[in-house]
């Protein structure tokens, strides 16, 4: 299990995720990953000031990791704790990069493959939260596969 940071000023806003004491934190947290396209596993999620917890299970390395960036890439969010077991195949993970400012999918590829033009693989590794290759921003963390 793993502890992930993210930039806490960027990301998705969440009406009251982060307020001290709701109730609602998990409930919240499982429909913003339903609403970013990754359906509804098998998690938990609790909110400890800036930190989110996540437990579970879930099919694959992948799935793993895109929940762990629906949850971290949410403005207030400042790390996610991975407590999550895979109970499919083990794969090898990938990496997270952080977007910095005036970069794109191209620069970001050029930049970890020595190639702009395998920006779509990027893209793809993040689907369904990026639904638009043109539309990422500064402080978001994007998955790299290999």
């Amino acid at each position: 299990m793993s502890l992930f940071s993210f930039v806490k000023e960027a990301g998705e806003k969440l009406i009251d995720l982060l307020t001290p004491g709701n109730a609602n934190a998990e409930e919240q947290l499982k429909k913003h990953v339903s609403d970013v396209g990754l359906g509804n596993p098998n998690i938990s999620a609790t909110v400890e000031g800036d930190k989110v917890i996540l437990k579970g299970e879930v099919s694959s390395q992948e799935e793993k990791e895109k929940i762990i960036l629906a949850a971290g890439n949410i403005a207030g969010v400042a790390s996610v704790d991975d407590q999550i077991t895979v109970t499919g195949p083990i794969a090898q993970a990938a990496r997270f990069v952080e977007v910095e400012k005036g970069d794109t999918l191209s620069a970001i590829s050029k930049r970890v493959y020595g190639d702009a033009n395998k920006y779509q693989k990027i893209f793809e590794a993040n689907k369904p939260m990026l639904k638009d290759p043109n539309k990422i921003y500064p402080g978001q963390v994007l998955r790299i596969p290999d």
